[in-house]
């Protein structure tokens, strides 16, 4: 019994029988506090493992170097003891490339295999998993995608986002970030086009394939929101907010922003883009509907504000 406590015990303590085990109990100015559990960010060095780095500084950090997810054995020896979340910003992302033979077994081991390997540890040691979907889930037929809609991907890349989120869905305490036409640090569709209205090139762009962009500091943004509010498990969509945009009008305004002639930028469909390349399908609608994380009490910022910031 901790007589410096404030406790309106029902027998005040110095009328009460009180063991000598009591006694010598610890009193609860002595006690250390629990440490606080851990966050583990995997995929530290691609463009949001960087953002989400910047946001949680006292995160651990790992990249493919420090542990590579594909691999069992090196999975199941980490050390996970204290951690309380993971954030897998890790996954094969080169589209195109997973159309072919040797791509679709990579993007099978980095997007389905090692999330099978992390979904093991979070069941095992009760660890939260925060997963970063795609909207290359959806066939984009549909102008505007919810988290209910049934996935219906296109490609090979699009397979291996679907069954991710399906094998992270198993685990009681998860989110599902699914995004959108990601934009980081390093080398990226803006950067590409900034680039381009620098050097005085004039672009073909595809008009026919409409979304929103993500900005990073909005996915990390968020993806902390939803660790700290707590909403329920399950998928949550999470873009910048505003009008929807073809990859043509995006174009032309980082032409616009950067000083550079829009009218130089040409338009061309997917199709024409896509004759005699090896390529995966892309959905023509990646819009992804923000109402459900809205209602959590996060609003992502306006796609075109995050735009101009990010190229001042």
């Amino acid at each position: 019994a901790d007589e410096t406590v404030a406790i309106d015990w029902p027998i005040p303590l110095a009328e009460a029988i009180v063991s000598d085990a009591d006694r010598a109990h610890p009193r609860l100015a002595d006690v250390s506090p629990m440490a606080p559990r851990r966050t583990v960010i995997t995929g530290a060095g691609g463009q949001l493992g960087r953002a989400l780095v910047a946001l949680l500084p006292d995160a651990t950090a790992l990249d493919r170097d420090d542990l590579d997810l594909t691999d069992a054995d090196a999975v199941a020896r980490f050390d996970w003891a204290g951690v309380g979340t993971i954030i897998n910003a890790a996954a094969w992302t080169a589209v195109d490339a997973a159309e072919t033979d040797e791509g679709r077994r990579g993007a099978w081991s980095g997007n389905v295999d090692a999330v099978a390997h992390l979904v093991g540890v979070c069941r095992e040691h009760r660890i939260t998993l925060v997963h970063v979907s795609s909207d290359y889930v959806f066939d984009g037929q549909t102008e505007v995608h919810t988290e209910d809609e049934p996935v219906a991907p296109l490609g090979v890349y699009g397979v291996t986002k679907a069954t991710a989120d399906a094998l992270v869905q198993t685990l009681p305490d998860h989110y599902i970030v699914r995004t959108s036409w990601v934009i980081g640090e390093g080398r990226n569709f803006v950067r590409t086009m900034a680039d381009l209205a620098r050097r005085g090139i004039e672009p073909s762009v595809v008009d026919d394939q409409y979304g929103r962009l993500t900005f990073t500091t909005t996915l990390a943004d968020g993806i902390q929101h939803l660790l700290q509010a707590r909403p329920a498990p399950g998928i949550y969509n999470l873009t910048n907010s505003g009008p929807t945009r073809s990859w043509f009008d995006i174009a032309r305004e980082v032409f616009t922003l950067v000083g550079a002639d829009p009218e130089t930028v040409s338009r061309q469909t997917t199709a024409d883009f896509a004759a005699g390349k090896v390529m995966s399908p892309r959905p023509r609608h990646s819009t992804l509907d923000l109402t459900k994380i809205q209602a959590t009490g996060f609003t992502p910022p306006d796609a075109d504000e995050a735009l101009r910031a990010y190229l001042s």
